[in-house]
């Protein structure tokens, strides 16, 4: 297909002509700007497979006319643009691709060697030596919830397992959950308060404050049914973070922390070994 699409291109661009640019380095010449060429294998490396002969003509097209428009654009920004600020575009091109060149092969060092996994005993005292800056932004609540419909079955006996909430009550609960519209019964998490009262639509800011407190049980209604909640335990603004909700933020900080340990001793090893192997010398 791509070569029927190229047949016709070429016989098109080249007004009938039969012969094709050649240079003997590259291949089949698809199209030329000044001493710049475009082949045959630069358009296959961008268009494998097309719908139609068409849809490829097209895109074909359309790839070499963009590719010419910038060769010329490059052209006589060459000519135009002072050769000061060429020599400060050139500086800056080398900075960035010698950048993409160490940053990668630095990652992939570093990744080879990063120890990723944190300890308990990593975060706990990492935790204790920075608890001044955990300090909470919002409201956190430990709950459980369930939102049925007011035609629900055995509204009773579901309280009764809800309430109580030993092995026996979460197993029966857990085979309910198909007849729940909402629920969250992981009440060993800490839960932001505005998500709370994004997912339970009775509670609001104006009375949060006096429903979610802890061990409060609750039952309430709206017009999409009853809900019932209860809340164990409850952090205020201002209070320390407890250790379980920024233990992933703590693990990214140590992670980060020993990243950049890492790539200062490679990079002193790098330069080192360079030194003993008289490849990097300063001289005086």
């Amino acid at each position: 297909m791509i070569k029927n699409c190229l047949f016709l291109f070429l016989a098109i661009l080249l007004l009938g002509s039969c012969d094709w640019l050649k240079d003997p380095g590259e291949g089949v010449v698809i199209a030329r700007v000044g001493e710049k060429y475009l082949y045959q294998s630069d358009i296959n490396t961008f268009f494998k497979d097309f719908s139609s002969e068409q849809d490829s003509l097209l895109l074909v097209t359309s790839f070499i006319n963009n590719w010419a428009t910038k060769q010329l654009l490059l052209d006589g920004a060459k000519r135009n643009v002072p050769k000061k600020e060429q020599e400060n575009f050139n500086h800056l091109a080398e900075e960035y691709r010698l950048g993409l060149y160490t940053s990668t092969y630095k990652e992939a060092l570093v990744n080879k060697q990063l120890d990723t996994l944190v300890k308990d005993e990593d975060a706990q005292r990492f935790y204790e030596e920075n608890k001044q800056n955990f300090s909470l932004n919002e409201d956190l609540i430990k709950l459980r919830y369930i939102q049925i419909g007011e035609d629900f079955n055995n509204k009773k006996d579901l309280q009764e397992y809800f309430i109580r909430f030993n092995n026996r009550d979460k197993s029966l609960l857990d085979s309910l959950k198909f007849q729940f519209k909402k629920y969250f019964l992981n009440d060993s998490v800490w839960v932001k308060k505005s998500v709370v009262m994004n997912s339970v639509n009775p509670i609001n800011n104006g009375n949060a404050d006096n429903l979610l407190k802890k061990t409060n049980f609750l039952q309430l209604r709206d017009s999409l049914g009853l809900y019932l909640i209860s809340v164990g335990e409850t952090l205020s603004r201002k209070q320390t973070a407890p250790l379980e909700y920024v233990r992933p933020t703590i693990n990214q900080i140590i992670k980060n922390k020993r990243r950049l340990a890492l790539v200062k001793q490679l990079e002193k090893e790098i330069k080192d070994d360079a030194i003993k192997n008289n490849k990097f010398e300063i001289y005086k």
